[in-house]
């Protein structure tokens, strides 16, 4: 379960061997939510509203980045950081 990015102290992570569609794990305190890649829509779980809208608002510009990262993974290859 690499963390891949800090946004505003929420980590971003990844976890291999996940089920589709392609999403990324946001946790943050005691707060924890798996938000889809493709539309941004939050799967499961929450965050605060002003932690859900920075990650959302990172998450926007990084899309590609954070597909590649999910491929990479289940190739069983280490995703690297994501700025």
């Amino acid at each position: 379960m690499p963390t891949i990015a800090i946004v505003d102290g929420v980590k971003i992570q990844l976890f291999a061997l996940e089920h589709p569609p392609p999403h990324f794990h946001a946790v943050f305190a005691e707060y924890r939510a798996q938000i889809a890649i493709e539309t941004l829509r939050v799967l499961n779980g929450s965050l605060p509203r002003t932690k859900l809208a920075a990650v959302i608002s990172w998450a926007e510009k990084r899309q590609a980045e954070l597909l590649r990262a999910w491929d990479d993974l289940a190739a069983k290859r280490a995703p690297g950081k994501i700025g």
